[in-house]
């Protein structure tokens, strides 16, 4: 009974922790965002990760900052601009770099206006290169999310040594684009050698399960999205409801192990009105790395009720990265995978400036496997027991509700925060030796 005890003393602690740092985030947005969240011209309410790490990219490689693995920061880019940042890497580690870019809400955007970010070697040679752009949803300022690495692959003769690397960040833009600059979070995460060199599948697989599942079952739960990547709201199996705003963007979070396959789909509820609004949702999904993976067909909206769905992908495997396919190629490794649910501000102009409903389905099919053997901790790429706690249990924290419900001032929430705090700190009290 011993050990039970001590079990759930810690299953207490985590989430009281979890709690806190759930605090601090909703605290700090809106300290920063007074007023109305969603107006134009205002700062994107994006939650930046508290521990992101100020930093000023150069305009040659001579010049550029190193980025250390697992740190994320932040910086800014105006139009045409170009950034550079430097990595040391050994010949044995992969690395990936994402950049996240908030342009301010209500900023004029085109189909074009895009970032790109490529890793390099000293040669000047990509090791590889994405970019994300508006598309479909231009002029609709949400954020937009790409990234690129260096992996060590048997047989490859580029990008393969010891040394300098250079990740180049570019913002392109149409004529008509607003000269704003966009603000950027930049994150590199490692992935480890595999302990057997060569050991592994080297081709990726070329068929899986394609059919979508049957829907979700069971009663359907409430689950606001977050802002961010940082402050993404955890889901497991299940259908989940939400209010989304015109102008919004949402962001989930889902465990996905080695083996097992993601479904995900988002319905619009139908609302009164007349119009038309094409591109009204749009759905996205990232990788634990942050990378893109794929996006749902965007939907047009007419006031009746609207679905759309990813695509089957394949199961999470280390080979599916010697594959030649966008989307199914990303889907190489365990860990958190985002999905990011767009509204267009347009919904607003034509139906009413209102909270709309969302439904979020999500589904995890498949028996986790083992992985494929790293030579040391996988970071980022594994799901813990605590990540499935947070995707069935949610924040669970009533100061996000009391924030979201608006019209409280910056100053009295740091001073709610701050009671809240104590409160956490005296019922779980502080973490002790081992």
């Amino acid at each position: 009974m011993k050990w039970q005890r001590v079990k759930a003393r810690r299953v207490g602690v985590r989430r009281g922790r979890r709690r806190v740092a759930a605090c601090v985030a909703a605290i700090c947005a809106v300290a920063a965002l007074p007023g109305q969240a969603w107006a134009a011209g205002e700062p994107n309410p994006y939650v930046f990760d508290p521990e992101a790490r100020p930093i000023t990219g150069a305009a040659t490689t001579s010049d550029a900052r190193r980025l250390d693995a697992g740190a994320t920061y932040r910086d800014s880019i105006r139009p045409g601009g170009t950034l550079i940042y430097r990595l040391d890497l050994d010949a044995k580690t992969n690395a990936y770099v994402s950049a996240v870019a908030v342009p301010e809400l209500g900023m004029e955007t085109d189909y074009g206006d895009r970032i790109s970010v490529s890793l390099q070697d000293r040669e000047g040679s990509d090791c590889s290169s994405n970019d994300a752009r508006f598309g479909t949803v231009g002029k609709f300022s949400q954020p937009l999310a790409a990234y690129a690495y260096r992996t060590i692959e048997e047989g490859a003769t580029s990008c393969q040594e010891a040394g300098p690397y250079f990740v180049v960040v570019e913002r392109t833009d149409e004529e008509s684009a607003d000269s704003a600059p966009w603000d950027l979070e930049i994150r590199h995460v490692s992935e480890p050698g595999l302990e057997k060199a060569g050991s592994g599948p080297s081709e990726a697989p070329s068929e899986w399960p394609s059919a979508s599942p049957a829907p979700v079952g069971g009663e359907p739960r409430a689950r606001e999205g977050g802002t961010s990547f940082y402050d993404a709201a955890g889901v497991s199996d299940g259908e989940w409801t939400a209010k989304i705003e015109p102008g919004a963007s949402l962001f989930y979070k889902v465990p996905v192990d080695w083996g097992r396959q993601l479904f995900a789909s988002a319905d619009l509820g139908s609302s009164g009105g007349e119009g038309f609004v094409s591109g009204a949702l749009a759905v996205s999904l990232y990788n634990p790395a942050r990378g893109f993976v794929d996006s749902a067909n965007s939907v047009s909206y007419d006031g009746k009720q609207k679905t759309t769905a990813l695509d089957p992908l394949p199961p999470v495997a280390y080979e599916n990265r010697f594959g030649s396919r966008t989307g199914d190629k990303d889907m190489r490794f365990a860990g958190w995978y985002y999905l990011k649910v767009a509204l267009h501000p347009e919904v607003g102009e034509k139906f009413g400036e209102k909270p709309y409903g969302l439904t979020l389905r999500v589904d995890v099919r498949g028996q986790a496997t083992s992985g494929p053997g790293y030579d040391g901790p996988a970071g980022d790429f594994a799901v813990t027991d605590d990540d499935r706690d947070v995707a069935a249990d949610g924040p669970e924290n009533d100061t996000m509700v009391l924030v979201a419900t608006g019209g409280i001032g910056a100053g009295t929430v740091l001073v709610l925060g701050l009671g809240v705090w104590t409160l956490l700190a005296r019922r779980y009290g502080p973490p002790r030796a081992g």
